[in-house]
């Protein structure tokens, strides 16, 4: 087995994913983690945008927040599907092997991200 670096890893995404019924709950979500942390919070994509099969709106962050950001994600997330990849300048890797999931996984368009 080979073992990756970690100083492969650059930053991270955290993809909240939403519906119609759970917009607003992922709004205030997403603002309120923008509040507490050091992320940028991307715009409420109300469609499946990229490799992403559900509306969604990604919070980009660097490794220094992740325990903290991932810890209060996992207690209030209220149901919401959280989608998070590392990026490590492969996106195929950063989308499956080096993922992870909070609530129902998803499957994703893999075919946007294959070279």
């Amino acid at each position: 087995m080979e073992f990756q670096n970690i100083s492969l890893i650059k930053g991270y995404h955290a993809h909240v994913y939403f519906d119609r019924q759970t917009f607003e709950r992922a709004k205030v979500l997403c603002e309120e983690a923008g509040k507490l942390f050091k992320v940028t919070v991307g715009r409420m994509h109300c469609k499946p945008v990229g490799p992403h099969p559900c509306w969604s709106c990604q919070l980009a962050f660097d490794i220094s927040e992740y325990t903290n950001l991932l810890s209060w994600l996992a207690l209030n997330r209220n149901g919401l599907t959280i989608f998070i990849h590392p990026l490590t300048g492969n996106d195929l890797k950063d989308h499956t092997d080096y993922a992870c999931w909070m609530g129902k996984q998803k499957p994703l368009k893999l075919s946007v991200l294959q070279k």
